[in-house]
C-alpha cells in the first residue's frame, strides 16, 4: 500500500505543479502524505472538479464528463459559492490536540470576489430571441402622429423641438406605408406627374379654336377745329357777334368692340405630333412614378433589415458580455481555489474588454440604422423608430430562374419606358419637319362701333379671312431639331437593350443569393446548436482543470460568430427576395407575409424558430 500512496502524491503534485502555483503544490503533497484522522467530514470540490488522480483523465472520464447535461448559467450567488469551496478545499486543515484535523472556517475574506474591472449591470429585461419582436406595434395603419409636419417650409429652430421623445416599434408594413405617403422624393415625383398632365393639356388644347374679345373706349379733342374756334370768337368779339355754340362738336367719345375666331385648319401634322408627344411624355413620367414607388419599397426594405440586424448585433454582443463576464467570474473563483493563473484571468478580462467595445459599436450602428429609416420615411423629428417584426424567413419563391427572367422582361415598367421614350422622340421629329410645311388659318371678325356724343346709330360689321402660311426656309433650324430627335430614338433603343441585360442580370444575382442563403440558414441554424455545445463543454472542461482559457475564449468567439451568421443569413435571404420581388415588379409577394409553397427550387422556407 505504501508505494500506491507515494505514486497518488507524485501525480498530484505534477498536476497541481502544472497550475502555476508551486508552493501550494508542496502544500498538497504534505497534507496527503498524513493521513487525516478526523471524524467531521472533509470539504470536497464540486462534481465537474472532480477529475482521477492521474496525470492525464482517462477517456470514460472525459465523456463522462462530457455526458452531464447542459445547465443554465449559474447566479452571482452561486458562482461565490463555488468560488468557496474551491477555497476550503484547497487551505490546510488545522489540527487539534490529539491529531484530529478540522477544516478552515470561512471568512468574509473568502466570500469576497477578487478584484477585477468592474462588469456591465445585469439586465433587467429577459434576453429577446432571435425570433422575438423587439416591441408591439400597434395593429393597423401606421399612427397619425408619425407623420411629419404638412408644411414642407417648416424647419426646427430649438433643440427641444429635434429631442427625441419616444421609440416607436413599426411593422415592416407599415413602414412601406409610411414612404408610399411622406417620402419626399416620392412626393417630388408625382408633382412632376402632374406637370405633365398639364403640358398633355397645353398640347390638347392646340385642337380647338380660338376665341377672343377685344374693346375699346376713348375721347378726343381735334386740334384743328379748336384752333378755329378760337379765331371765330375773337373774330365774332371784334364784331359784336355773340357766337357761344361754335364749340360743341370739337370733343368726342368713341366706343369700338370685335370678337375675333380664329382656328389652325392645317397644320402639316404638327399639332397631332405634339400632343402625342405630351402623351407619351405622360406615360414615361407615369412609370416613373411606378419605378420608383417599387425602388422606395425595396429601400424601405433594405433598411429595415439592417434595422433588424442591428437589433440582433446589440443582442448578440450582449449575450457575448455577459458570457465573457460568467467566463471572467469562474476564471477568477479557479484561480483563488489554485485551479487556474493570473495569466487566464487577463485573457478573460481582454476578452470582455473586446466584447465591450463590439457592443458599443453595435449600439451606435443601431441608432444609425434607427435614424436612416426615420430619414427615408419623413417622420415627425421627435420620434425615433425600432423594429416590431421578428427576424424570420420572409416567405419564398415559387417560379424558376428561366421563368423569373422571362417575367421580369415582359413586366419591367422600365422598359416600357424606354419604348415611351421612344415614341416621344418620333414625335418631336415629326413636329421638327412639319416647321418646314403649310398653315391654314380660318378666321372670322365681328366688329361695333359708336360715336357716345352723336345722334347716330351703333355701327357693325363682320369679316372673315382664310390665310396661308409656309416658312420655305428656316436656316436649317426644322432639319436640326429633327436629328436630335432621330438621336433620341437611337439612344432610347440601345438603352431599351442595356436595361434587358440588366433586369437579367439583377434576377439572376437576386436568385443566386436567394439559394445561397436559404442553404445557409440550415447550415447557420445548425453551426449555431453545435456551438453553444461546444461553449458548454469547453467550461465544463475549464471547470474541472482539464481544458484551457484559450479553449472556452474560441468557444465564445464561435459562438458569436456562428449567431451573427445565422442572422446574416436569415436577412440576406430576406433581402434577396425583396431584390428578387424588385426585380420581377408586379409579383404581389408581400415582404414579410406567410411563407408561400414553392416549385421553383423545390423547398420551402425553412424554419427558424429557435
Amino acid at each position: 500500500m505504501r508505494p500506491s500512496r507515494h505514486l497518488i502524491v507524485v501525480s498530484v503534485g505534477v498536476l497541481v505543479a502544472f497550475s502555476g502555483t508551486p508552493s501550494r503544490a508542496a502544500e498538497s503533497v504534505s497534507n496527503l502524505a498524513q493521513p487525516a484522522k478526523t471524524d467531521e467530514p472533509q470539504p470536497t470540490l464540486p462534481q465537474e472538479a472532480k477529475l482521477p488522480l492521474d496525470t492525464a483523465p482517462s477517456m470514460a472520464a472525459m465523456r463522462a464528463l462530457e455526458a452531464q447535461p447542459a445547465v443554465p448559467n449559474p447566479t452571482i450567488a452561486a458562482v461565490r459559492s463555488k468560488q468557496a469551496r474551491y477555497r476550503l478545499a484547497q487551505k490546510p486543515a488545522t489540527k487539534k490536540p490529539g491529531g484530529a484535523q478540522v477544516a478552515p472556517a470561512t471568512t468574509a475574506t473568502d466570500l469576497a470576489p477578487a478584484p477585477s474591472i468592474s462588469p456591465l449591470p445585469e439586465p433587467t429585461t429577459p434576453d429577446p430571441g432571435p425570433s422575438k419582436p423587439l416591441g408591439p406595434a400597434k395593429p393597423g395603419a401606421a399612427p397619425e402622429y408619425l407623420n411629419p409636419d404638412p408644411n414642407p417650409l417648416s424647419f426646427p429652430t430649438k433643440p427641444s423641438e429635434v429631442k427625441l421623445r419616444g421609440i416607436q416599434p413599426i411593422s415592416l408594413q407599415q413602414a412601406i406605408e409610411l414612404a408610399q405617403r411622406n417620402n419626399r422624393s416620392l412626393q417630388v415625383n408625382r408633382l412632376q406627374l402632374e406637370r405633365s398632365r398639364a403640358s398633355l393639356r397645353q398640347a390638347q388644347a392646340a385642337s380647338y379654336p380660338t376665341l377672343g374679345i377685344q374693346s375699346s373706349l376713348g375721347r378726343s379733342q381735334s386740334a384743328n377745329n379748336r384752333n378755329q374756334s378760337q379765331s371765330n370768337n375773337a373774330l365774332s368779339s371784334l364784331l359784336g357777334i355773340n357766337n357761344t355754340n361754335n364749340n360743341e362738336n370739337t370733343i368726342s367719345n368713341t366706343f369700338s368692340a370685335s370678337a375675333t375666331l380664329s382656328y389652325d385648319i392645317f397644320t402639316s401634322g404638327q399639332r397631332p405630333a405634339n400632343i402625342r408627344a405630351a402623351e407619351q411624355q405622360l406615360r414615361s413620367d407615369e412609370i416613373q412614378v411606378e419605378v420608383n414607388q417599387e425602388q422606395l419599397r425595396l429601400d424601405v426594405a433594405s433598411d429595415y433589415y439592417n434595422l433588424q440586424q442591428g437589433d440582433e448585433s446589440v443582442r448578440i454582443n450582449q449575450a457575448a458580455v455577459r458570457n465573457n463576464e460568467f467566463s471572467l467570474r469562474d476564471t477568477q473563483a479557479l484561480e483563488r481555489a489554485g485551479l487556474g493563473t493570473r495569466f487566464d484571468v487577463l485573457q478573460a478580462q481582454v476578452q470582455l474588454s473586446n466584447s465591450r467595445q463590439n457592443l458599443t459599436n453595435a449600439i451606435a450602428q443601431q441608432q444609425i440604422y434607427r435614424r436612416q429609416l426615420a430619414q427615408r420615411l419623413s417622420l415627425s423629428p421627435a420620434i425615433d423608430l425600432a423594429a416590431a417584426d421578428s427576424v424570420d424567413v420572409a416567405g419564398s419563391w415559387n417560379l424558376s430562374l428561366e421563368e423569373s427572367i422571362v417575367l421580369a422582361l415582359k413586366n419591367r415598367g422600365e422598359l416600357e419606358q424606354q419604348l415611351a421614350q421612344r415614341e416621344l422622340a418620333r414625335q418631336q421629329r415629326r413636329a421638327a419637319l412639319a416647321g418646314l410645311g403649310p398653315t391654314v388659318t380660318a378666321q372670322t371678325q365681328y366688329q361695333l362701333s359708336d360715336v357716345l356724343n352723336d345722334s347716330s346709330p351703333i355701327g357693325s360689321g363682320y369679316a372673315f379671312s382664310l390665310g396661308l402660311n409656309w416658312n420655305l426656309y428656316d436656316g436649317g433650324l426644322s432639319v436640326a431639331r429633327a436629328q436630335q430627335a432621330e438621336a433620341n430614338i437611337a439612344i432610347a433603343e440601345q438603352n431599351f437593350a442595356d436595361l434587358s441585360n440588366q433586369i437579367r442580370f439583377a434576377v439572376e444575382q437576386a436568385y443566386a443569393n436567394l439559394l445561397s442563403n436559404f442553404e445557409n440558414i440550415g447550415t447557420t441554424t445548425q453551426g449555431l446548436e453545435q456551438a453553444r455545445e461546444s461553449l458548454r463543454l469547453a467550461r465544463l472542461r475549464f471547470q474541472a482543470g482539464v481544458g484551457t482559457q484559450t479553449d472556452v475564449i474560441n468557444a465564445e468567439n464561435a459562438l458569436t460568430q456562428a449567431e451573427g451568421n445565422r442572422v446574416n443569413a436569415i436577412l440576406g435571404y430576406n433581402r434577396a427576395l425583396a431584390s428578387l420581388q424588385r426585380a420581377i415588379t408586379n409579383l404581389p409577394i408581400a415582404t414579410g407575409a406567410t411563407t408561400l409553397s414553392t416549385t421553383g427550387f423545390g423547398t420551402t422556407a425553412p424554419n427558424t424558430s429557435n
